[in-house]
């Protein structure tokens, strides 16, 4: 079968084989139900509390903090219609280059009485300080700045933004889905209370993912039954995937800073290969994680080039995967201030464990080509 080389790991990232070992198991004898009180269902909830315990670990949380959902949207969604349904109404604010899973619930809240306001961004999608200054004036009750862009790969100043809110008397959410595995992240020194992860972002499985929550912050759940994870998400435990997601966290502490700083050092190989090719960087000047590039070739549209790639052997996105049935420009870029056009020609390439010199230096031969030949076709339209 063809396989192209993948350079699409923000959108999601490959099982580690550490992760699928641990899993393993829970596809065959291990079968138990962990809400049940004989053997089978004790030793499925002794699992679920290591695994609770290890992704705690990794993010400097306690483990009566984590509760674990089925992906970062979910979690996203718990902590905001879940703080909101116990709440008297008042301003939600929310960075402009937040994911759709935290606009949308956010959006949501309109319908019960809330007001919603965006916080704008600079140029290079930093958050905009007095921007943020003006929206605290008006007390907002929640506040929502994603901890690394998916996009862009921005990384946001989140401790000093969690403090200002907490002196304001707001609740802090942060979205670190896409940090989680590419730079320290520490629930305790950012200062929120609230925090996303996602496993299939750090070679764990899908459809897994966890809130991390103050327990000062009262939540009410999104799904209600039988009661498991503290009356919050009910529903029988995917004790498979959560085992999978406590072995991707272990991975994300043994490696994470070795990969990142190899991961940056082919990320300049590709960018300076990119520049060279007349390519438009976003955000090249801002903290960026060290895996992430996103970039246009003026007057070349993203979503052909990317068909372009990978025919030629190349998986990378056009830009989030999570809303790529919407063909307008992205939501990220137009906030920055691009111009729609240029929006339109963004591509992203982020890398991953198994990204190799190899891999950059064929995607740039491969990327000179299908430029060669989509600049011929237009010509030959003209």
């Amino acid at each position: 079968m063809f396989a192209p080389v993948y350079l699409d790991h923000n959108a999601t990232s490959p099982l580690a084989p550490s992760v699928r070992e641990a899993m393993l198991p829970w596809l065959g004898d291990r079968f138990g139900n962990a809400s049940s009180r004989h053997e089978y269902g004790r030793a499925a909830r002794k699992a679920i509390d290591e695994a609770r315990s290890r992704v705690a670990a990794a993010v400097n949380a306690h483990p009566t903090e984590v509760i674990f959902t089925s992906g970062g949207s979910e979690a996203n969604n718990l902590f905001i219609k879940g703080v909101a349904a116990l709440m008297k109404p008042g301003l939600v604010a929310l960075s402009a280059i937040e994911h759709p899973c935290v606009r949308e619930p956010a959006r949501q809240l309109i319908r019960s009485g809330w007001r919603c306001e965006e916080i704008a961004v600079d140029t290079a999608g930093r958050i905009d300080l007095q921007a943020f200054d003006r929206v605290l004036a008006d007390r907002p009750r929640m506040v929502s700045v994603m901890l690394a862009n998916n996009e862009t790969g921005v990384i946001q100043d989140v401790a000093t933004l969690a403090a200002a809110t907490r002196k304001c008397g707001g609740w802090m959410h942060c979205d670190a889905v896409q940090a989680l595995g590419k730079i320290p992240v520490d629930f305790r020194a950012l200062g929120v209370h609230g925090m996303s992860l996602s496993a299939h972002k750090i070679q764990g499985p899908l459809g897994v993912g966890a809130l991390i929550v103050d327990k000062r912050v009262e939540l009410a759940p999104l799904v209600a039954g039988g009661g498991q994870e503290r009356n919050l998400r009910s529903g029988t435990e995917n004790v498979m995937a959560i085992v999978g997601f406590a072995a991707a966290c272990d991975v994300v502490l043994a490696e994470r800073d070795q990969r990142s700083a190899r991961l940056a050092a082919l990320r300049e190989v590709l960018e300076q290969g990119l520049v060279a090719m007349g390519a438009q960087l976003f955000s090249a000047d801002a903290p960026r994680l060290p895996n992430t590039s996103f970039f246009a070739i003026p007057g070349v549209d993203g979503e052909t080039l990317v068909g372009r790639l990978d025919r030629a052997g190349f998986a990378v996105a056009s830009g989030s995967a999570c809303s790529s049935a919407d063909p307008a420009p992205s939501h990220t870029l137009l906030s920055m201030g691009v111009d729609p056009d240029l929006a339109r020609a963004a591509v992203r390439v982020s890398l991953g464990a198994g990204s190799l010199r190899q891999d950059v230096d064929g995607f740039l031969v491969a990327l000179g080509e299908s430029l060669a030949s989509l600049r011929t076709m237009t010509a030959m339209a003209v």
